[in-house]
């Protein structure tokens, strides 16, 4: 059994659990407790029970009760080894500090307690050596004027528990509600910690050994990622993906909002980068600088029967602007009509041409030679020190952005739930802005799986988050909706990608292109590549822009009389201009 289980995940959910120990005919631990944080407040609420009887009334009430819901859960079932089995020593344990209750549970056992030091703020009500390290640590926190995890110095935490360490085991996890601390002990022969990153979708998903089963979607599957830390490898059954993991003896994890944000390596060596720069993308490559592109994009229709009479619309003129200079364009159709050039209301080039003569095969061949200025996709960063959400909008400029704040149309139910994704990014990045956006960025490039075929046009961003898989058009579309979901304005972008002969996302350069553009206060619109994980820079080219793929779709039309049998074959191709450099 697991005498420790710690779990986070990017948004709350009501798991069941199960206390298998407390079946008829088996033997009953001395004492089990449960902590969580309901409604994401800051206080934690303890079920616990010293001595439990077999078919303990408890027991059921977290099996069964729905309304044990949280994004962090830690429990803990105990051996006695100080002191009698009691309220008072029963884990995990609870302290009020910064305006918020923090949880305490250890697994193992310390030769002797911290000795006590003159004027402690944080005293001990029971008699275990759990609850003593629990006040050295929180005594230690509230005398640097640590208010948090967040605020506190992650080495010198790793310090102080590889000095109470020293007195004995101490496997153990500390929180405060936002953040989860892991520590494995340092002797290597002690009880391990294990850790597990589940990623969705998954309709079903238990933890279990003979004594527990953790039943993470008995109420009803939501797409949740999560960490998972515990004293021994539970069994998972599901479809979860993700292996279980043994933390080193001396290393320390911090886990928010189900992501990974820092890991410490025995003897407090960093093993990971900080949270923030954790996710922050990679600044600028060094050969950012301003590149030439030839593009030819060669649209080609075939039919089974000719179309007698038809009306069309292209987008394929590149953007002119301050970041990207047109220096050539031309655009050939093979079948003859009468055309018309225009700018719509979002600024893109387009070409209307209606056809009165059949055709049974129609080609559309645009030739453009584009330079991108683009370089430093990040030198907005500095102009404001730091951007929180939510944003606040004069009402002139939420009127002229109130197309690009509203979501897709979808039930309320999916709405809300993709609500709370989104402001799982915005908790886990302390509300700032820059780092949601990059963290969301990166997340949909990580987690969701690049699958050609899975998806169609009708596929909505509900869709594309439960299932986790779909193009860049797909991902575009979710990073669109969950950036208005918070009130910050996106667009939609369709244009081209350079990734290079020999590019693992070639398939992505050998089309039409989409990601997104938020409009950032003070700076305008910036472009963030969701499929893959990028801050728009010299290897983008745009072409159109709107409210989603329907304002900016390269090629569109409608047939009035004919064309049975449509096929269409697209081709691009983006090239380095007067052999510059790939």
């Amino acid at each position: 059994m697991p005498n420790l289980l710690a779990m986070s995940f990017e948004g709350e959910l009501a798991p069941s659990f199960d206390l298998r120990c407390l079946h008829p005919g088996r033997t009953p631990p001395d004492g089990w407790g449960i902590g969580y944080y309901p409604g994401g407040e800051p206080s934690a609420t303890v079920l616990k029970e010293p001595a439990p009887p077999l078919g303990s009334i408890r027991s059921e009430l977290v099996r069964a009760w729905e309304h044990l819901e949280s994004s962090l859960f830690l429990v803990h079932v105990r051996t006695a080894t100080w002191g009698a089995p009691t309220d008072a020593n029963t884990q995990p344990f609870a302290r009020a500090w910064g305006r918020r209750d923090w949880l305490f549970a250890h697994s193992g056992s310390l030769r002797a307690r911290p000795p006590p030091r003159a004027g402690q703020l944080f005293e001990p009500v029971g008699s275990t050596d759990t609850e003593a390290v629990f006040c050295e640590l929180l005594g230690r926190m509230a005398e640097r004027g640590w208010s948090s995890l967040g605020a506190a110095d992650p080495a010198a935490i790793h310090g102080w528990l590889d000095e109470l360490g020293e007195l004995g085991t101490l496997s153990s996890v500390l929180t405060d509600g936002h953040d989860l601390l892991a520590y494995a002990d340092r002797d290597p022969a002690a009880r391990a910690l294990w850790i597990r990153e589940v990623f969705p979708p998954y309709s079903e998903l238990r933890l279990s050994d003979d004594d527990l089963i953790v039943d993470l979607a008995r109420r009803g599957p939501k797409s949740r990622k999560g960490v998972v830390v515990s004293s021994e490898p539970l069994a998972v059954e599901g479809e979860a993906r993700g292996e279980w993991r043994r933390l080193q003896p001396g290393q320390s994890v911090l886990v928010r909002q189900g992501a990974i944000r820092l890991e410490r390596a025995p003897g407090g060596e960093q093993a990971r980068p900080p949270a923030r720069t954790d996710r922050r993308l990679p600044a600028p490559p060094i050969d950012a600088r301003p590149r030439r592109y030839d593009i030819v994009h060669r649209t080609t229709y075939r039919y089974d029967q000719p179309v007698e009479r038809s009306m069309h619309l292209f987008r394929l003129r590149p953007i002119d602007d301050p970041l990207q200079r047109l220096h050539r364009f031309a655009l050939d159709v093979s079948a003859p009509g009468l055309a018309r050039d225009y700018e719509d209301v979002f600024g893109n080039r387009l070409r209307r041409l209606s056809v009165e003569s059949p055709f049974s095969e129609m080609t559309v061949e645009a030739r453009s030679t584009v330079e991108v200025l683009d370089t430093d996709a990040l030198s907005y960063r500095p102009l404001r020190a730091r951007t929180t959400i939510p944003l606040v909008w004069m009402p002139w400029h939420r009127q002229v952005l109130q197309p690009f704040l509203l979501p897709e149309e979808l039930p309320e139910s999916e709405l809300h739930e993709l609500i709370e994704y989104a402001m799982s990014f915005v908790v886990r990045n302390d509300q700032d802005l820059m780092e949601t956006l990059l963290d969301l960025n990166a997340t949909i490039h990580r987690e969701y799986l690049y699958a050609q075929g899975a998806t169609t046009l009708l596929t909505t961003p509900f869709e594309t988050y439960v299932n986790r898989r779909g193009v860049c058009q797909d991902f575009t579309n979710l990073f669109i909706c969950l950036a208005r979901l918070l009130s910050i304005p996106a667009r939609y972008v369709c244009g081209y990608l350079y990734t290079g002969p020999r590019a693992e996302n070639r398939v992505q350069g050998e089309a039409s292109h989409a990601w997104a553009q938020v409009y950032l206060p003070e700076v305008g619109w910036r472009g963030f590549d969701p499929t893959n994980g990028v801050v728009t820079q010299t290897g983008h080219v745009r072409v159109a822009v709107g409210r989603s793929w329907r304002d900016a779709t390269p090629t569109s039309g409608t047939i009035y009389v004919g064309g049975a049998g449509e096929s269409l074959s697209v081709d691009v191709q983006v090239t380095p201009a007067d052999g510059g450099p790939p």
